[in-house]
C-alpha cells in the first residue's frame, strides 16, 4: 500500500434554482467533464442545462455511472480524463455519482496506484 494524503472538498448544490451558481464556481478557461448516472438527467433536459450554465468552456459527458459504480466503469472514466486533460469534473447526481466522481478525480491522478486489472 502507498501512503498518500488525500484533500478533495465537495460543494453540494441542491435545490431548486441552483444551476446558476454553477457558473461562479467552475473556472471559466476550464475543459469540463459533466458525469451522471442512468440517464434521467440527460432525458429530462437536466444535462442541458448544466452545459448551458457552462457556456463558453470546453465540456464533455460521461454518462452510466450505475448505482455502486462498478470498477470498470470509473476506469472508462479516469482514461476519458485522461485523454482529454480535463481540468474540472463536475458531477450531476446522487451519492453514487459524487462517490464514483470522487474515485475518478483521484485515480486520474494517480496512474501508479489504480493500474488496468488483468
Amino acid at each position: 500500500m502507498y501512503n498518500f494524503d488525500f484533500y478533495n472538498p465537495t460543494r453540494i448544490l441542491f435545490g431548486k434554482g441552483r444551476l446558476d451558481g454553477i457558473d461562479k464556481l467552475v473556472p471559466s478557461e476550464a475543459k469540463v467533464l459533466i458525469t451522471f448516472g442512468g440517464g434521467s438527467a440527460k432525458k429530462y433536459g437536466l444535462i442541458d442545462k448544466v452545459k448551458a450554465n457552462l457556456s463558453g468552456r470546453k465540456v464533455l459527458e460521461f454518462g452510466g455511472i450505475e448505482p455502486n459504480p462498478r470498477y470498470e466503469t470509473l476506469m472508462k472514466a479516469v482514461e476519458v480524463v485522461r485523454s482529454e486533460n480535463i481540468d474540472f469534473i463536475l458531477a450531476v447526481g446522487g451519492g453514487s455519482v459524487i462517490d464514483g466522481t470522487k474515485f475518478i478525480c483521484l485515480a486520474a491522478c494517480r496512474r501508479t496506484y489504480f493500474p488496468a486489472k488483468a
